[in-house]
């Protein structure tokens, strides 16, 4: 496969493939916040599904509250909340798709900012860190997943992820890149406040690398991650992973099939 297409930022034109391009409004590597109200997808638009059915709802960012052909809502309800930082994150990403009932919309927040509790930050010894990285290898086994192995430090600053993740999704790619920076931070071992490494997942996604490292100094999608951090904590949401479904908040790994649950008695 070749890699993607050098940018034509004289033009004005997206950092990525045009025909992917499904965010309106303006573009992301012009400087403006990212447009994703257009950034849906119907749940056969997965990684690894054909392409979108209708015009403007292409991307992997599955938008929700779109029921009568209006725009979808990029966070939801139901909405998934996630944290580069945190190992039962990778595990939730890993499978929330396929779980919920649902298009749901991935949102990345700075789960530091969170009220918490934040498990992998108050361990009371190292018998016991070392007794929560056994659990979430052990079910990462389980699941069929990569083995996991851990970056030198957990958690670690996503911030430079976090961005990315924001970029992306005004790409309709967050899903796309999110799910490689998770493999490269738990099954690869690698630190994602590593610029390089965040590069790395964004080339799986097929985005520019020069995009990205703009994207990471610009203001507006800095304060994209802030907002849609606030509005977690509005609704409720105190830890990552969590998914809310408009009337309920459902915390941390297990919460997804508890979600999931809920939202198909509906």
């Amino acid at each position: 496969m070749s890699g993607p297409a050098e940018p034509r930022e004289d033009r004005g034109e997206p950092l990525v493939p045009v025909t992917r391009w499904a965010g309106g409004g303006p573009d992301p590597a012009d400087g403006a916040a990212p447009s994703v109200a257009s950034a849906g997808a119907s749940p056969d638009d997965a990684p690894g599904a054909g392409p979108a059915r209708a015009a403007g709802r292409l991307g992997d960012d599955h938008g929700a509250g779109s029921t009568s052909g209006a725009e979808p809502d990029p966070e939801g309800p139901p909405a998934f909340y996630f944290d580069f930082r945190d190992p039962e994150s990778y595990l939730a990403a890993e499978r929330v798709i396929r779980t919920l009932p649902v298009a749901t919309p991935w949102v990345p927040v700075d789960a530091s900012r969170l009220p918490g509790p934040h498990a992998w930050e108050g361990f009371r010894c190292a018998a016991d860190a070392s007794a929560a990285r056994e659990r979430i290898a052990r079910t990462a086994a389980e699941r069929g997943l990569q083995p996991v192995h851990w970056p030198a430090e957990v958690p670690f600053d996503s911030t430079r992820a976090l961005r990315a993740a924001w970029y992306a999704k005004g790409l309709g790619r967050v899903v796309s890149f999110s799910l490689p920076a998770f493999r490269q931070a738990y099954a690869g071992g690698h630190d994602l406040s590593s610029e390089a490494f965040v590069l790395i997942a964004a080339s799986a996604s097929e985005m520019h690398p020069r995009a990205i490292l703009q994207a990471l100094e610009r203001a507006p999608i800095a304060a994209a991650l802030e907002a849609a951090t606030d509005r977690a904590i509005e609704r409720g949401v105190r830890t990552t992973p969590a998914v809310w479904t408009g009337d309920r908040v459902f915390h941390g790994d297990d919460g997804v099939d508890e979600a999931a649950a809920h939202l198909a008695a509906r």
